[in-house]
């Protein structure tokens, strides 16, 4: 059992966007589980991808992401590509991780850094700080203390009842504080968010939190500060559970417009063929039977779409509303 406890306090405004969040959960969970294809999973992969690293100011684009995971020549310096393999690498184990274990946290570094730093997967072994020429932001404890400080870190984390939302939140601080490694400290502890996020609700898995992190950067390191001046990670946990938020608001956003999108394919489809069955429309599409029978469904409820004959030798005739004038 951990006697360690992280300095933070619950205000009303964590409650709250922990509320708002489950809320917006379950409308998206349906929205993840019938709509989002293995394409736009793909692509919100790239976003989280893209996102981490150019906070770290890697001057990838999107597309550039895209063409070294399809192995793709692409211009760049060789740390560059090597970060953003690196990366690849680590994303791709992130529903394999155990958020609970050391281990894997330093698995995670390995894969991150292994063709960048030699003691890849290993803590540091001498002094760092944080900041630019002009200040410095954040003196990391010593080396010697840092497997002591992430042991009992996860000896927390192993032992805590608290919100998995915000125990993300407070892990992505300590850990961030802890500074346990040479480089790659900021890469890893936004992937362990996720990872957390992923073991409370396994939709973050496609919802690219990073991006919007990259997007909001400014407040990022400014609530990071904050806390280390309060000497608690409270404003850190205020601030990364909008974020959260903001990117839950997001996806959901896009999902839908998926969802109508994906109407008007079937309907295009339909139109001209309206005795395509409801396998043959999943294959086009890209997305599940029971998918496609719940846009159907939906498209009759709504008087879009009626079944003319029986389910086998039937077919489907679109209506096409038409305004006419009184």
């Amino acid at each position: 059992m951990s006697n360690y406890q992280p300095p933070y306090t619950i205000t009303s405004k964590i409650l709250k966007t922990v509320t708002d969040i489950v809320e917006l959960i379950s409308e998206f969970d349906y929205l993840q589980r019938e709509l989002i294809t293995p394409k736009l999973r793909k692509k919100n992969r790239i976003k989280s991808i893209t996102g981490t690293l150019q906070i770290e100011g890697n001057s990838f684009s999107e597309d550039k992401v895209t063409n070294v995971i399809n192995g793709k020549r692409v211009l760049g310096t060789l740390r560059e590509i090597e970060e953003v393999k690196g990366a690849i690498r680590a994303y791709d184990y992130l529903e394999k991780y155990d958020y609970k274990s050391e281990k894997d946290l330093l698995l995670a570094h390995k894969l991150l850094m292994q063709n960048i730093l030699e003691n890849a997967g290993s803590y540091r072994s001498y002094n760092v700080v944080v900041g630019g020429e002009d200040r410095i932001t954040h003196l990391a404890p010593p080396p010697n203390r840092v497997p002591y400080l992430m042991g009992e870190l996860f000896d927390w984390l192993k032992d805590t009842d608290e919100h998995l939302l915000i125990v993300s939140c407070l892990f992505h601080y300590e850990f961030v504080f802890i500074h346990p490694f040479s480089d790659g400290n900021g890469r890893v502890g936004r992937l362990w968010q996720s990872v957390i996020l992923n073991q409370y609700k396994n939709i973050f898995s496609a919802i690219p939190i990073e991006s919007v992190i990259r997007d909001n950067q400014e407040g990022y390191y400014k609530a990071l500060e904050e806390a280390g001046s309060l000497g608690e990670s409270t404003p850190f946990i205020e601030f990364m559970l909008e974020i959260i938020l903001d990117t839950i608001k997001s996806s959901v956003k896009s999902s839908y417009k998926s969802s109508v999108n994906t109407e008007d394919k079937i309907l295009k489809r339909l139109r001209e063929n309206p005795k395509t069955t409801i396998k043959e429309l999943a294959e086009i599409l890209n997305i599940t039977t029971r998918a496609v029978e719940k846009q159907l469904a939906k498209l009759k409820k709504e008087k879009r779409l009626i079944r003319v004959g029986s389910r086998r030798n039937g077919y489907w005739e679109v209506i096409d509303k038409i305004e006419k004038n009184t």
